[in-house]
Formats: C-alpha cells, sequence, structure tokens
C-alpha cells in the first residue's frame, strides 16, 4: 500500500512539473529599424530577432543594428531559424565571420575580443556553428529552452568585432523563435568592446 501511494505521489509530481511553465522572459519582435553606426562603438543594445519560421534565416547586421530582409552575402553577421543561430562565415559563406564561446563571465567584463580561435559556421544543407550551438539548456518536464549564461566573441562578416549574450528564446505568450540577445558592437575595427553597461 504504501508502495502504491508513493507511485501516485511520483506520478503526481511528474505531471506537475510537465504542465508549470518556468518563470521566462518574453520579447517581441524588433522593429527592422537599419542605420549605419559607422565607426562608433554601439551597446549595450538588446535586440529580438523574429525567427519563429521553421524554414526562413533571418539575418542580423552588427553594423546596420538590425534584421535585414533580402541581406546580400556580406550584408549581415548572424544568421536565426528558430533555435539555430550562425555566423557569416565559413566555407558555404561570403563572410570572414567567426565565434568564440567565452563561457560563464558577466557581460561587462568582456572589454575586448580575443584576437585568435573563432569557430566559422559548417555545413552544406544545414549549417552549423558549433561554438554557438550549445546556447541552451532544455527543460524536460517543461520542454523550454533557457539561455545559458554565457558570452560569445563575434567576428563579423567584414572583420569588425561584437559581444552578445543571449537573453530568451520566448516571444509573448511563451511562443518559441523571439530569439533575444544582449550585444556591444565595436565599430571602428578594434577588438575594444570596453563600455560604460553596468555588471548585469
Amino acid at each position: 500500500m504504501i508502495a502504491v501511494a508513493a507511485m501516485v505521489v511520483v506520478a503526481a509530481t511528474l505531471v506537475t512539473l510537465s504542465v508549470r511553465r518556468p518563470s521566462v522572459p518574453t520579447f517581441a519582435p524588433t522593429r527592422a529599424t537599419p542605420r549605419d553606426v559607422g565607426r562608433a562603438r554601439v551597446g549595450p543594445l538588446v535586440y529580438t530577432v523574429d525567427a519563429t519560421s521553421p524554414d526562413r534565416w533571418r539575418h542580423f547586421s552588427f553594423r546596420l543594428g538590425s534584421v535585414m530582409d533580402d541581406a546580400g552575402p556580406l550584408d549581415w553577421d548572424l544568421g536565426f531559424r528558430r533555435f539555430q543561430i550562425i555566423v557569416n562565415g565559413g566555407p558555404r559563406f561570403a563572410g570572414r565571420g567567426g565565434v568564440v564561446d567565452l563561457g560563464e563571465v558577466a557581460f561587462a567584463d568582456v572589454t575586448s575580443a580575443p584576437e585568435s580561435g573563432y569557430v566559422q559556421t559548417e555545413g552544406e544543407s544545414e549549417p552549423r556553428n558549433p561554438a554557438l550551438a550549445g546556447w541552451y539548456r532544455y527543460g524536460f518536464f517543461s520542454h523550454m529552452l533557457t539561455p545559458k549564461r554565457r558570452v560569445w566573441a563575434v567576428r563579423t562578416a567584414d572583420g569588425r568585432y561584437a559581444k552578445i549574450e543571449i537573453v530568451s528564446y520566448y516571444c509573448p505568450d511563451f511562443e518559441p523563435g523571439c530569439l533575444t540577445f544582449r550585444y556591444v558592437f565595436q565599430g571602428d575595427g578594434s577588438r575594444r568592446l570596453a563600455g560604460t553597461e553596468a555588471n548585469q
């Protein structure tokens, strides 16, 4: 009898965990307003890409601070499709982009981009960037993706530098695919990413 009661408690706990949503931030997609920042350092800024389509890559340019529709081969730095993130660099792409996973560091503590170690995007029909592929944790009970507390340095398609931190993956009403990230971009081509941001 005790064993049956224990099984009922375990089953009830599993059901409760599977239907309870964790407290995660949600964001509406940022309106596309491309504007060339020139040689300025910009950020920290928070941007939300509408990556809800499973079939369409959305392309983001740090130089323009916006998603670009119908972007040319060198007009974008990061590509987003659902939970996938790639960089414009590698055998299939025209850009010189790459990514370095800087680990579990505070965003504000990253004051410069590394000189080397940038990982480019691999694959032909299904591109994948190994440095960005594991940006999330999957909730076994909630079936939700939670960003890892990590920072990445990005070398852009034209060889400039940025740093990013993934903030959320959810749109309002918990629809997946609103990939939100915080970034600082250095427009002058140097690796200096020190800003005035507070430690977050």
